[in-house]
């Protein structure tokens, strides 16, 4: 379960027990939405500081199928990943992309784009695809609506509300922890009525989904303002979706404990890395001769080993090692901003740590 450590005002720190080790928080953690992070090994993973990964339920469910995970032995077993892993529903990712799909009161509605046939997604489906998944923490089924209209964020709040009901009583793993979603839009009073209902029903975190989906970032952190307060001060918050440092460290200020994003990886992926001042192009050619590490004083193991140029080069031929060492350093250096994040709010000294580190990040010219 969840403790507390320390609080330096809203920021703080806090272990989650599970069944497969603690997780300190704030944590941040890399996506394997397919039972992979795109290009690493779960040994390079492991390496870069990660505690815990996050996949995608509805995507193993899709391929290889739940029963082929199950015959592995679970997901860590099939992927040879031995810490914590968190499984998100997939509600959110399955809408984002080219399904077609329907939202019923029972649950989504959408025609498989592997075979043409149309299936039913229930939150009692969806809960017990994570148990044969047998990840530590499991996320309920939720609505996810759109950045806008009123009628449709009241619509999904209300179906979200459901759903979780729905899930918490399927929910039968005793080694696995149920976190509940909270959804809402952007107004308030959604966002309040959905979490006096989760918070009822006793889950055991509650995530905040909805949000960074378009809307203007001050709505955001405005929402997270507002919606915080609403949780329970002793169990663990996610901020779902969320990766880039700067906004990572404005919810940990508000009080969220967990982070999930492809932003590191993806951004290695178009020739991105991130230092402390600011992020670097390797595709450009001011590159070519630097041989520096990506980042001055870093203990990556591609800082360790290999140079701008040569990564520089490495995207030049289109080779993917430059995307497997790029991302190896990138989730390096998230892991490494949660480390001493983590000892700035031990300290008293996060409000310091987040101003410095922030004028770093955004008022570099590299």
């Amino acid at each position: 379960m969840f403790e507390l450590i320390h609080l330096d005002r809203d920021a703080r720190i806090g272990r989650l027990s599970t069944a497969h080790g603690a997780v300190d928080t704030p944590a941040f953690l890399p996506v394997a939405t397919k039972a992979t992070v795109k290009t690493l090994t779960p040994e390079e993973i492991l390496e870069t500081g990660a505690q815990a990964i996050i996949s995608n339920a509805f995507h193993l469910y899709l391929s290889p199928g739940i029963e082929v995970i199950r015959e592995a032995g679970g997901l860590h077993k099939f992927m040879t990943w031995w810490g914590a892993i968190f499984t998100d529903s997939g509600g959110f990712q399955m809408i984002r992309k080219d399904f077609r799909f329907s939202i019923r009161e029972d649950g989504i509605s959408y025609k498989n784009p592997r075979d043409g046939k149309k299936y039913l997604y229930t939150p009692e489906e969806c809960i017990k695809a994570q148990d044969a998944l047998a990840s530590d923490v499991a996320l309920v089924l939720d609505d996810c609506p759109p950045y806008g209209s009123y009628n449709k964020a009241k619509a999904s709040m209300e179906n979200t509300v459901s759903w979780a009901r729905r899930s918490k009583i399927a929910h039968r793993k005793k080694d696995q922890l149920l976190f509940a979603i909270l959804q809402g839009g952007t107004f308030s009073d959604l966002r309040k009525k959905c979490s006096e209902e989760l918070v009822a029903m006793g889950f055991d975190g509650y995530a905040i989904g909805g949000l960074s989906i378009g809307e203007p970032k001050e709505i955001m952190n405005q929402i997270l303002r507002y919606s915080l307060p609403l949780l329970p001060l002793d169990k663990p918050r996610w901020l779902m979706g969320v990766g880039s440092p700067v906004e990572v460290l404005e919810a940990i200020g508000q009080g969220i404990d967990f982070f999930d994003s492809a932003f590191p990886t993806r951004n290695a992926r178009h020739q991105t890395g991130m230092t402390k001042n600011g992020d670097l192009d390797l595709g450009r050619q001011k590159y070519a001769r630097d041989f520096r590490p990506i980042e001055d004083g870093c203990g990556c193991y591609s800082c360790r080993n290999y140079s701008r140029a040569y990564i520089y080069h490495l995207f030049k031929e289109s080779e993917l090692l430059a995307m497997r060492l790029l991302s190896i350093h990138n989730l390096h250096f998230m892991q490494e901003l949660m480390r001493k994040v983590r000892k700035a709010i031990q300290e008293d000294n996060f409000i310091e740590y987040k101003r410095d580190f922030t004028k770093g990040y955004l008022g570099s010219g590299i």
